[in-house]
């Protein structure tokens, strides 16, 4: 049984899945693995026939505490250590910085189709939703503090309160203290030493915590959410669910203050961009709207859900594992089709929780990187190629998948590839270091070009099995012939698969300029002697 099924087969009564972001910047692509995962486990929930709803909220009270190096530093390092929702915004369309953010990532949501009920902090905040639980962990100040200590080993002073006050002289969060309460008003300090990336400014006074005059720290904040929202399956992050982490702290805060079971709990891997974890303050990594830009939706919900959850995920959108998210794709799709019953395996069950809605649709795949390859032949009407090769007339449907493949090998092509990835054709001449060809090279090139005239399937398979063949009849090196024909058509010595590239191309120009290839050499050769 699929993961998300299990949890969905295991769960009783009302359901209430969430998932939430501190918008502390471009949302990169890695915050979307929880998002997809949270969505398939209330997709599977509404299959299962639960009742279930979908929430996502948005941690807009956190303090702005690094500004992203793709902002204006001189503009937004007066906001440092305000809530994020009390920042200006960076753009238009939006009334704050928190809501400039999370409305890029609330897009990709909607790409993606996930649709959660959305809220944001600042409401539950201020509307006094969330002013029972502040006194209560307030009136607890001791359990929670010795929750951090028996589960974290954080030694918390006995004056310490769970609490953080939006400072009335300067409107800093991140530097308050709080160090007493009296039933209605806390005592906080707004401390220059507090944290090390912005000073407080001294004040100090009694302040009301109700009604969005401050915010609990996020551990307590979060079993205060479980309560407001009716949370009942949350999963985290790897980073969030060590052993003693900050998913154990909550869990302890909730049974010790509030005798409550916390939340069905899983942890789920990170996504790595060339092996690097990534960060929305500092900027690191794809964003989650570059990404969507780049793969049609049913693509990057699978890149998701290939994996299993507990498996870190190294996504580097170079050719090799954007093509093979592709094939892995279509290798799915064809299973799916020659299945012919509609029923969906396991093994399938990616490809079903892929999808934008209920059902799986069948198409007829066409390979991405050859797209990648047609792309960059001069000349070459794309649509009509691909017409061509297809093996079946193309229907509407057929053609849409192929309109969101070619414009992702298009951006691609601009955004992503390096040099050594994209194919330069030399049509009008030879290309320089074909000139260069050892003798063995030549004479294969020459063989080549004899065979060529003979084969009558100028198709990529055909083309590939003659360019091998020719390698034995001559008993010449694979890694020899194939530099031999990159440097002909290409001038270097990796290329796309050689028959594929053939075929791309008049049979006429390859053979005319395989022998112009041989001539060249030859003479070189006898102006040596």
């Amino acid at each position: 049984m699929f993961w998300a099924d299990k949890i969905a087969a295991d769960a009783q009564g009302y359901q209430v899945v969430n998932d939430s972001k501190t918008p502390s910047g471009r949302v990169h692509v890695g915050s979307l693995r929880g998002v997809v995962i949270h969505d398939v486990i209330y997709r599977a929930l509404k299959h299962a026939g639960k009742p279930v709803k979908f929430l996502y909220g948005v941690d807009d009270y956190d303090a702005l505490d690094t500004v992203p190096k793709y902002l204006d530093q001189e503009k937004f390092a007066p906001y440092l250590g305000f809530p994020l929702c009390n920042v200006p915004s960076p753009g238009e369309g939006a009334s704050d910085y928190a809501k400039y953010f999370i409305g890029e990532f609330f897009e990709v949501f909607d790409y993606l189709g996930i649709k959660p009920e959305t809220y944001f902090l600042r409401n539950l905040y201020r509307s006094g939703k969330l002013n029972t639980h502040i006194d209560t962990f307030l009136k607890n100040a001791h359990l929670v503090r010795e929750a951090y200590k028996e589960v974290s080993k954080a030694d918390r002073p006995s004056n310490w309160y769970p609490f953080q006050v939006i400072c009335e002289n300067c409107g800093k969060i991140a530097t308050t203290e709080v160090t007493d309460y009296n039933g209605s008003e806390v005592f906080y300090t707004c401390k220059p030493d507090a944290t090390n990336y912005v000073k407080g400014c001294g004040h100090s006074g009694w302040v009301s915590p109700f009604n969005g005059n401050g915010k609990l720290p996020w551990k307590v904040e979060w079993v205060a959410k479980w309560e407001v929202v009716g949370v009942t399956i949350e999963m985290a992050g790897k980073d969030h669910s060590q052993k003693g982490g900050s998913r154990d702290v909550a869990n302890a805060i909730c049974r010790k203050v509030l005798q409550k079971q916390p939340p069905f709990h899983s942890p789920y891997e990170f996504i790595l961009v060339n092996g690097t974890k990534m960060s929305s303050s500092k900027g690191v990594g794809s964003s989650a709207k570059e990404i969507a830009d780049l793969l049609p939706p049913e693509l990057l919900r699978f890149l998701m859900l290939r994996t299993q959850p507990r498996t870190v995920i190294n996504f580097a959108p170079n050719y090799e594992t954007i093509t093979r998210l592709f094939r892995d794709y279509d290798t799915l799709i064809n299973k799916y089709q020659a299945n012919g019953t509609g029923e969906l395996t396991e093994e399938l069950m990616p490809l079903f929780y892929a999808q934008l809605g209920d059902e799986v649709k069948a198409f007829q795949p066409f390979d991405y990187s050859t797209l990648i390859s047609l792309l960059q032949i001069p000349r070459l009407n794309i649509q009509e190629e691909v017409v061509q090769r297809s093996p079946q007339p193309l229907n509407e449907y057929d053609q849409h998948i192929i309109n969101q493949r070619i414009a992702s090998a298009q951006k691609w092509l601009q955004d992503y590839a390096d040099e050594e990835e994209k194919l330069v054709l030399y049509l009008e001449q030879v290309p320089e270091k074909a000139n260069e060809l050892t003798e063995e090279q030549v004479t294969y090139l020459q063989k080549l070009s004899e065979n060529l005239q003979n084969i009558g399937n100028w198709e990529a398979e055909a083309l590939q099995t003659l360019i091998f063949s020719t390698t034995k009849e001559l008993q010449v090196q694979q890694a020899n012939a194939f530099k031999a024909i990159y440097l002909s058509f290409l001038n270097k010595e990796r290329g796309p698969k050689a028959g594929g590239l053939f075929s791309y191309l008049e049979k006429e120009f390859v053979i005319s300029r395989l022998q112009d290839v041989v001539n060249l050499n030859l003479e070189k050769a006898k102006a040596q002697v």
